[in-house]
């Protein structure tokens, strides 16, 4: 679906990189043409490449750690074994993908950079890893601020992950759109991996159901019964899909029927972009407009407002009928698990010093009632 969609841009004279960060590289595969790390010419105006993320390790990683690991010896008052445990810094791999991503989106070579990510439990990880590397440099300061070199590299690391937080999350710059087949246990993770999103402030824009049966059409026989009943347990899941109040994401859904050949090469990725977009962008911007405030819609996780007896602050998360909720304070933030997907949001100036009293679903997410504290 990446392939594809960057051939639908490269077709209406969008320069266009496809760039894989799944270790189990497959572009090259979907275009039939050899790629590396470095981007290489597929099409007119296309371009692929797969990121080496081991070497990226090897050559930006090694020689901090291996700082790192003296400054926790030394100042921390560790041994070598415990030392090199915390030096290894979780995520390093996908936190170096991001930012060869965000490395070639800053050359302005091209007008779109599509990426084409991994697994769902794996994307998520590599989403989550700006915020949760940033706190983690931020617990390491204490012991390696005695070593000045050692500090301004971890100070720079740290600039480097909220470079990125801010890139993902700016909605102008960066959306994520969503690829599934249409079965019950695959939604049910896509619903969890729209909130989990919403969550950290990332937008998605759409979604893109793979591998629906197509209609069995001039068949006959126990084939035609079988491909006709899979396609209508497919349909319902889609239905239920629409209606099941996750916003406009599920909404701006669209679909690509399974074929016999698999599409490799440029001229069978622009059937499946044929069939993805025909006339419309594929950087969803003619999408539907108007109405929607909610994270994957790009506006705001947070809306403060005043109320008779007190304050109300919604959350802008989309939420399934039967979606678990939990909310709790710590210290100045709000501990908010949507469905087991848990985050700290801290709380805007005024509702520091307010309690929660009550909590309520919306159509734009979850709404908290909060009062001062007298």
């Amino acid at each position: 679906m990446a392939a594809a969609t960057g051939v639908a841009l490269a077709d209406r004279g969008v320069a266009t990189l496809v760039v894989s960060t799944d270790p189990a590289h497959s572009l090259a595969d979907a275009f039939a043409v050899p790629l590396g790390h470095e981007p290489v010419a597929v099409a007119d105006g296309l371009y692929g490449a797969q990121l080496d993320v081991r070497g990226l390790a090897d050559d930006a990683w090694d020689g901090v750690r291996e700082q790192l690991q003296a400054a926790l010896v030394r100042g921390g008052g560790l041994d070598g074994l415990a030392a090199e445990e915390l030096s290894v810094v979780p995520g390093v791999d996908e936190l170096l993908a991001l930012g060869e991503v965000q490395r070639l989106a800053g050359t302005r070579q091209w007008d779109a950079v599509v990426v084409d990510c991994g697994p769902t439990a794996e994307t998520l990880r590599l989403l989550a890893l700006p915020e949760a590397v940033s706190g983690y440099l931020t617990r390491m300061a204490g012991p390696v601020a005695k070593r000045s070199g050692l500090a301004r590299s971890m100070t720079r690391l740290a600039d480097h992950t909220r470079s990125l937080r801010d890139l993902l999350t700016d909605p102008e710059r960066t959306s994520v759109r969503l690829v599934f087949t249409p079965e019950r246990v695959v939604v049910a993770e896509t619903r969890r991996t729209l909130t989990s999103l919403a969550l950290r402030g990332i937008r998605v824009d759409g979604m893109i159901a793979n591998r629906v049966m197509p209609s069995p059409g001039w068949w006959r026989g126990a084939a035609a019964a079988w491909v006709r009943q899979r396609r209508r347990q497919q349909d319902d899941v889609l239905a239920e899909l629409s209606r099941s109040g996750l916003g406009d994401a599920a909404e701006r859904l669209r679909s690509v029927e399974y074929r016999a050949d698999e599409p490799v090469g440029v001229a069978a990725l622009r059937e499946i972009a044929t069939e993805l977009y025909a006339a419309s962008d594929p950087l969803g911007q003619d999408a539907t407009a108007g109405g929607s405030t909610s994270a994957e819609a790009g506006g705001p996780l947070l809306q403060m407002f005043e109320a008779g007896d007190g304050y109300r602050l919604r959350v802008a998360v989309p939420l399934a009928r039967d979606s678990v909720v939990d909310l709790a304070r710590v210290d100045d933030d709000l501990a908010i698990t949507v469905d087991g997907v848990r985050r700290l949001i801290a709380l805007p100036e005024p509702l520091r010093a307010c309690r929660i009293t009550d909590a309520e679903s919306d159509p734009r997410g979850v709404l908290v009632h909060l009062e001062g504290i007298a």
